[in-house]
């Protein structure tokens, strides 16, 4: 079992993902710093043995020389804010950081304002490497999840055995950015393949056969999928509760629309996806789990 006893880490962002991240941590025997904007849970992981801290310089001040600050935040607004701080508040992690902290993003970011952010880091002296995950809340509580990497090879090093406690697979992509490049490139397989599966279990269903079974009947084929799966089944028991939100999904959608626009070219079929998810957002459905998509193409 890896052991994370002589390390010291802060933690941004308690959501559906950072706290079972978080605790996975704790467990291994990290020193834990925590911050978030929600007290509620903050209070919650303190009872535990975590330690919080009031702002995310407190947070980059707290791990000191070599320690680690990791971010699992919920879009790239939000991750800007927690590096730069607002203006005049000196609150961010760039104005707390100390010579060689590293600075993990496991959040879903823009490419471009990635780099822009270890720019900021770099300048600061510390070191950014950008790590979002794939595996939602049942990779997160299982320490099971995919991370896709982006940074120097030196930052990889030292973030090792985290990444062993967080996940079962790590890749190392290249530069910092292309973490997040694969992110979005999973982002739209998985988007794409919900849409799939929701159109497939509805033609089913509406041609008279038992989901179920033509899920079970799928299970082995070339059809078959994690998201088959495991949202599959959330959309044949109509079971939303949220492992990754369709509100989620389609800022995630859009990053990656945003991305191809910017590099000269379209994604049809993920604009088409991204659409159908709006619908969701708009019915007011945006905090289920994103195999609610099906929603989008069977209403009943």
């Amino acid at each position: 079992m890896t052991t994370l006893d002589e390390r010291t880490i802060g933690f941004i962002g308690l959501g559906l993902m950072g706290k079972p991240m978080a605790r996975n941590l704790h467990a291994a025997g990290a020193t834990m710093f925590i911050h978030n904007r929600s007290q509620a849970v903050v209070e919650e992981l303190s009872g535990e043995g975590m330690r919080a801290a009031a702002t995310p310089a407190e947070i980059a001040a707290a791990v000191g020389e070599g320690g680690t600050v990791i971010l699992s935040l919920p879009d790239t607004a939000t991750v800007e804010k927690i590096v730069q701080g607002t203006p005049g508040d000196n609150n961010g992690i760039v104005s707390g950081i100390k010579d060689g902290t590293l600075v993990i993003d496991m959040s879903t970011t823009k490419v471009t304002a990635t780099r822009g952010f270890a720019k900021a880091v770099t300048s600061a002296g510390g070191v950014y490497m950008d790590a979002p995950v794939s595996g939602g809340t049942i990779g997160a509580e299982g320490g099971s999840l995919t991370i896709m990497v982006g940074g120097p090879d030196d930052a990889l090093a030292r973030a090792t055995l985290i990444f062993d406690v967080l996940g079962q697979s790590t890749t190392h992509v290249g530069a910092v950015g292309t973490g997040q490049i694969a992110k979005a490139a999973n982002q739209v397989i998985v988007g794409l393949n919900i849409g799939a599966v929701a159109e497939a279990l509805t033609l089913a269903k509406k041609a008279g056969a038992d989901p179920a079974r033509v899920r079970a009947a799928l299970k082995g084929g070339f059809a078959d999928s994690r998201i088959l799966e495991v949202h599959g089944l959330r959309m044949i028991e109509d079971s939303f509760e949220p492992g990754g939100k369709c509100v989620t999904q389609r800022k995630d959608m859009d990053q990656a629309l945003e991305l191809a626009a910017e590099l000269g070219f379209t994604l049809p079929a993920t604009a088409l996806n991204r659409g159908l998810y709006d619908k969701i957002v708009e019915a007011g459905m945006g905090d289920l789990d994103h195999a609610a998509l099906i929603k989008a193409i069977d209403p009943d």
